[in-house]
């Protein structure tokens, strides 16, 4: 009866919310899985995704060859030169127009963390000045975000930076991408760029 009693709590347990099977979607070697969008360099180098500006200093774009709806999305990175970046949730790319919104990534004073929508509202939410002391502007940062339904929730070196409910995030669905400012004179490391992906 004992056994019984085991057996069926195991199937419970395991009839519950699946395990999280996290992925890499940078392999630390080339660019398998994603697709360029825009004359902005994206290259790998010892081991280092890397966004660099190009001669024509626009906006570019490393998008996911997949879509994700529900995730936890892990990634690092490190500033170089100006360093505007930021990482697309739920996004659409035609030519380097995106639809989708964006937890910015930027040197310090310029709401990393925050997640702004382009090309529609604009910023939707920001962190706190004081939040946002946790970046490191020269070093290594850790990053997260977490996308379920219509609730977006970032952080930043541990720190919880921003939680935003909103129902048009809620009925999108599309790639996960990685942004390089325009204006020229931008460069951004990244590594262990892993995805969990969510029921």
């Amino acid at each position: 009866m004992r056994n019984l009693l085991l057996l069926v709590c195991l199937f419970l347990i395991s009839a519950g919310e699946p395990a999280l099977k996290p992925k890499k979607l940078f392999n630390g070697k080339d660019l398998t899985g994603w697709k360029i969008h825009g004359t902005e360099k994206w290259y790998v180098e010892k081991g280092y995704l890397i966004c660099e500006s190009g001669p024509d200093k626009e906006y570019g774009y490393l998008s996911t060859e997949k879509s994700y709806k529900n995730f936890e999305l892990d990634y690092e990175f490190k500033l170089e030169a100006n360093g505007n970046s930021g990482v697309f949730i739920r996004s659409s790319i035609a030519g380097t127009k995106i639809t989708g919104w964006q937890v910015e990534v930027a040197p310090p004073g310029s709401s990393t963390g925050g997640i702004y929508e382009s090309y529609g509202r604009g910023w939707l939410i920001k962190p706190t000045a004081e939040d946002e002391k946790v970046l490191s502007p020269d070093g290594w940062n850790k990053a997260k975000i977490r996308v379920v339904g219509d609730e977006v929730t970032t952080w930043l070196n541990g720190k919880q930076m921003v939680t935003l409910k909103d129902e048009k995030i809620g009925a999108a669905n599309g790639s996960i991408a990685l942004q390089i400012h325009s204006g020229g004179g931008i460069k951004v490391r990244w590594k262990n760029i892993i995805i969990n992906e969510l029921p």
